[in-house]
């Protein structure tokens, strides 16, 4: 009996040190979280995704997923110095805004990946296909024409793109997320080009007439985690290298009352080699979403497209990237 008692004890030691050294992600996720009245999990709110990690882990680091401490603080401490606006020395151009306007954070996620794409295992977005980079050199040229507003980037337009999305990663600036939820819809209104995107919960099959900009998604509940699926896009997408064909999966699930995660996933075989994921969290946020205006889409597309015509007049147009 000494013996077996022994073993026991030796055994419960050992499961003890297993759920001790787990990760605490394990544990935050059976966090208390806000539910609705039916249950599901109440992700309504603002939140906020910005980040300095970097969207693709820098060549440089090859393997090195994730930083270590010092590391990690290095990191900032450069990439601050190199974002900020205000220490703008290019004397050949304007620059854009200063560094008041910028938004885009001061520190990098807290389990210090090296970047927000989780896989392929590289940290880097695939290769594009053949019939990609020949869409896109066509896209570049006719861009350059500058004929009309219908050739020049949704971003330019004010239409798509930055950190909007879908899906959406984050940016320079207005990195905010508000969300809504009924009964049969859970809806998303980005900062970004004040875009709202409605996601139908009780309907599987997509829409396919009218074509919109953002797609056509559905959603629905595995557990406590939020999986829409988005198809039928009018064109490219926020991400500019992207085309109609693309189909995205979006999964949103709460860690703890103040802290949602975000993942999404793009299988496009017209564009990339093969599918790539990307994960990030987003954190809630005290203050509401303002309106925003797009400059360049209100006021700046005639001074676009008279300073084309002005090079054309000087037979210029073609020298120009």
């Amino acid at each position: 009996m000494n013996i077996q008692n022994s073993q026991k004890k030796a055994a419960w030691k050992t499961i003890l040190l297993v759920i001790l050294s787990a990760p605490a992600v394990l544990f935050a996720q059976t966090a208390e979280i806000p539910r609705l009245e039916n249950g599901l999990p109440d992700m309504q709110g603002t939140w906020d995704f910005r980040t300095i990690t970097p969207f693709q882990r820098p060549e440089a680091l090859g393997n090195k997923s994730v930083l270590t401490a010092e590391e990690a603080s290095i990191f900032e401490a450069e990439e601050r110095e190199r974002r900020d606006r205000d220490n703008f020395t290019d004397t050949t151009t304007t620059g854009d805004y200063n560094q008041f306007w910028y938004d885009r954070g001061e520190e990098i996620l807290g389990d210090r990946r090296t970047s927000l794409v989780t896989s392929p295992a590289n940290g880097r977005i695939p290769a594009l296909t053949e019939v990609a980079q020949q869409r896109i050199s066509e896209r570049r040229a006719a861009a350059r024409l500058a004929e009309g507003i219908e050739v020049r980037p949704l971003a330019e337009r004010c239409i798509m793109g930055f950190n909007s999305g879908p899906p959406m990663i984050p940016s320079a600036y207005n990195n905010n997320l508000q969300i809504v939820q009924t009964d049969g819809y859970f809806m998303m209104h980005n900062e970004m080009i004040h875009n709202i995107r409605p996601v139908r919960l009780n309907d599987a099959v997509h829409m396919d007439v009218p074509r919109k900009w953002e797609g056509d998604s559905v959603g629905h509940w595995e557990g406590d985690t939020l999986v829409i699926e988005t198809r039928n896009f009018a064109r490219d997408t926020a991400f500019g290298n992207s085309s109609a064909n693309m189909q995205l999966t979006e999964k949103f699930w709460m860690i703890d009352a103040d802290t949602l995660n975000y993942e999404f996933t793009i299988e496009d075989p017209t564009t990339w080699t093969e599918p790539w994921t990307v994960m990030f969290p987003m954190v809630r946020a005290e203050l509401p979403i303002y309106e925003y205006a797009c400059h360049e889409g209100n006021y700046s597309m005639a001074g676009i497209l008279g300073g084309w015509r002005t090079l054309e007049s000087l037979g210029q147009e073609g020298q120009q990237d």
